[in-house]
Formats: structure tokens, C-alpha cells, sequence
């Protein structure tokens, strides 16, 4: 793995730059790698962002210009597992070089890049690009700050997570003072719902299963609840977090359909017990108190059941039926 020195040192030496974010993209994959994406123009390199599925409107505002090239570097942000590149990236790689540089904070990460440069104890991949760009001396304009300051944002529940840390702090005040419009990010992102989500919450919330001492609360998202309402999938970030709301909630999980046969599991948990623990029976991983995985399955109720029982193990006692 890595230093800091080593990666900026690589970093620095790259031009025609493709940068990978992870699929179902969230605003501390698209934060850091737009951020980077902005910082690699602004040395007068070619640098563009490229994910697997299409990228939420509300994040509009970190896209820059960019402009069509054949990439000679390719580097990945906030992407802890190869599988979370998705169908569409890997069309895209079989045709270029592969992973050089891979940067990310999840403990979890399954090394696919040549190069790792890893910062686990990091609450967002956001904090590592910002040291990276100090440690190149690369300075930071307001562009740059908006995507660094909503990764830092949104993988911290806005400042809430027990992820965040005083360096988390530091450089969101650093990004306030570049001029990122903390106020108008934090509204779209925290304080902006439209009239579809909230039906899509409704139903979920009626048909949502509870163990019997109210310790998980499990939230299930099918399509056809996408169909009624219309909203898609790249929607959904408030789903993940309602059950974290629910008192006396210890391990909240939203199963998300995408297809017949392809359910998403995100799990959140309380200081009890490790989400990533949870998820790792089924291949998955991320963070102590927040993690995903996948099922090839088509029964919801089936992958229900198998995260209960695992839930159970993790916890080391009947938590409920």
C-alpha cells in the first residue's frame, strides 16, 4: 500500500486521468471524484469522471467541462470492491489500462488497483483527496471545495455519524472558507424531498417488518413501489437512513430490488454491533456503522430473513423474531 507522499507523487505525474466512481453513486464518491477531476484541470491536465449508472440532478453542480479523451491513467474513488464498478465500467476498462491508482477509506476494501492508497480511519474518501491535493500543493477553489465539502457532508449524516472526527471538522471549516456554499448543500441534501419520495416512504414504512423487541427494523423497496411512484433508484439516500430515526432501533436495514434477481442491502447499525460484520457473511463490507451487500436472489422476504439470522450471530443473542 501506499504513503500519502507516494499517491500525491503519482497523482502529480498522471494526465488524461479517468476517474471511477462506485455504482448507486452517492455524494462522497461523485465529491471526491469530481474534486479530483477539478484539481487535475486546474493544473492544465485532462481529467473526466465516468460511473456506471447515471448521476442524481441534485449533484449537478459538481460537474464540470470536460472533454472526451483517451485516458493513459485510470484512478478509483470511494470504491472498496470491484463489483461495485458495475456492468457499464467494466465494458469501459476491457478497453483501457487498468486500475493504477485505487484511493479509498473503507477497511473493508478488496484490492483490485495496482496501487492502494487507503485511509481507514478517514470518515469520507473526500478527507484523502483534500490531504493529497495539500500534499501536491495544489490549491483548492471554490469548484473544488462544493465537492469536497458534500462528500464530507453526506457520509457523515451531515456531521452526525459517529464517523466524524475533529479533522472532519477542520477541513469542512477549511472548504467553507474556499467558498463552498454549505447552506445550499446541506438544503439540497438534507432538507429537500419531493412529493414521490415521500409516497415511496409511506409505502415503505407500512410495509415495514420490525423484530419483536423493536431492536431491527427492516425497510423493503421493491420495483413496483419505484413504478407507482416514480422515483428511481438514485432517490433513495433517505430510505437508508429512516431507520436510523426509529427509538430503541439497533440495526436498521433497506433492501433495495434493482431487477428480478439483484436486491441491494444497506445496513446501518448503533455502537452494539458492526453493520460491516453483518454484511460480510454475504460478501459485502464497509463501515463499522454503516455497510452494503448484494443477493442474486428473488425472494425478499427470503434475503430478510438470512440478514435477521445474521444480525442474530453478530450480535451474539436472540434479538427477536
Amino acid at each position: 500500500m501506499l504513503t500519502r507522499h507516494q499517491a500525491a507523487q503519482m497523482l502529480a505525474s498522471f494526465d488524461r486521468v479517468l476517474i471511477l466512481c462506485h455504482r448507486n453513486p452517492d455524494g462522497d464518491t461523485l465529491g471526491s471524484g469530481f474534486g479530483l477531476c477539478r484539481a487535475l484541470l486546474r493544473q492544465g491536465k485532462k481529467a473526466r469522471v465516468f460511473c456506471n449508472d447515471p448521476i442524481p440532478d441534485k449533484f449537478g453542480y459538481m460537474i464540470p467541462k470536460q472533454e472526451d479523451f483517451v485516458p493513459l491513467h485510470v484512478v478509483s474513488v470511494d470504491v472498496a470492491d470491484p463489483a461495485l464498478l458495475g456492468p457499464n465500467t467494466e465494458k469501459l476498462l476491457a478497453s483501457l489500462p487498468p486500475v493504477e491508482l485505487s484511493i479509498d477509506h473503507h477497511p473493508t476494501h478488496k484490492q483490485f488497483a495496482e496501487n492502494l492508497y487507503l485511509e481507514a480511519d478517514s470518515a469520507s474518501c473526500c478527507e484523502i483527496v483534500r490531504e493529497l491535493l495539500r500534499e501536491m500543493g495544489w490549491e483548492i477553489d471554490q469548484g473544488i471545495a462544493d465537492c469536497l465539502y458534500t462528500g464530507l457532508s453526506t457520509d457523515t449524516g451531515c456531521f452526525r455519524f459517529s464517523n466524524t472526527s475533529p479533522r472532519t471538522h477542520r477541513i469542512a471549516a477549511e472548504m467553507i472558507e474556499m467558498g463552498a456554499d454549505h447552506t445550499r448543500i446541506n438544503k439540497v441534501m438534507f432538507d429537500t424531498v419531493t412529493f414521490a419520495e415521500l409516497e415511496l416512504e409511506q409505502l415503505a414504512l407500512e410495509k415495514m417488518w420490525m423484530s419483536d423487541d423493536h431492536k431491527i427494523a427492516v425497510l423493503t423497496i421493491t420495483t413496483d413501489m419505484l413504478r407507482q411512484t416514480g422515483v428511481s433508484e438514485t432517490q433513495l439516500d433517505r430510505i437508508t437512513a429512516l431507520t436510523r430515526k426509529i427509538s430503541g432501533v439497533e440495526v436498521g436495514i433497506t433492501i433495495k430490488q434493482r431487477g428480478e434477481n439483484d436486491f441491494k442491502v444497506s445496513v446501518r447499525t448503533a455502537e452494539t454491533i458492526s453493520a460491516s460484520d453483518i454484511c460480510a457473511n454475504f460478501g459485502g463490507g464497509g463501515h463499522a456503522r454503516a455497510a452494503g451487500c448484494q443477493f442474486d436472489l428473488s425472494d425478499p422476504v427470503l434475503i430478510r430473513e438470512k440478514l435477521v439470522e445474521a444480525v442474530r450471530k453478530c450480535d451474539g443473542e436472540d434479538t427477536g423474531r
